[in-house]
């Protein structure tokens, strides 16, 4: 058995070791003959890649926006609603007309609702603190 795998193994060494020159020597032939393809190949896969990346970057952004969720929030007590849009309103009103300041400064604003003493108090850009009635 030693002697069959011995004896079928140098033919094919043989043939492999053949084999590897006459590849060898095309690619050469190829190589020499096709700098001037190779540069404007490389031009092509480059132009080609651009758009692709900016393809993957486009979608890499859109699955890490999350999608909000939208409430509304109404407050009913003796016989009067108002919602969050409302109240904000209110207070962008206070800051513009009562305190005389610019709407454009109006950045934030955290608001405290005390329907038992129909009051809203507010803290406008965490500085400005009062209070107006509903």
């Amino acid at each position: 058995m030693a002697d069959v795998k011995a004896a079928t193994a140098k033919p094919v060494a043989k043939a492999v070791a053949a084999a590897k020159p006459v590849e060898a020597a095309p690619a050469k032939a190829e190589a020499k003959a096709a700098p001037a393809k190779a540069a404007t190949t490389k031009k092509a896969a480059t132009a080609k890649k651009a758009p692709v990346k900016k393809e993957a970057e486009a979608k890499k952004a859109a699955p890490e926006k999350k999608a909000e969720v939208k409430a509304v929030v109404n407050l009913q007590f003796s016989g009067r609603s108002y919602t969050t849009e409302d109240l904000v309103k209110i207070a962008k009103d206070v800051w513009k007309y009562d305190l005389k300041k610019k709407v454009s400064d109006f950045k934030t604003v955290e608001l405290y609702v005390k329907p038992e003493e129909s009051q809203v108090y507010y803290v406008i850009n965490e500085e400005v603190t009062g209070s107006f009635g509903i």
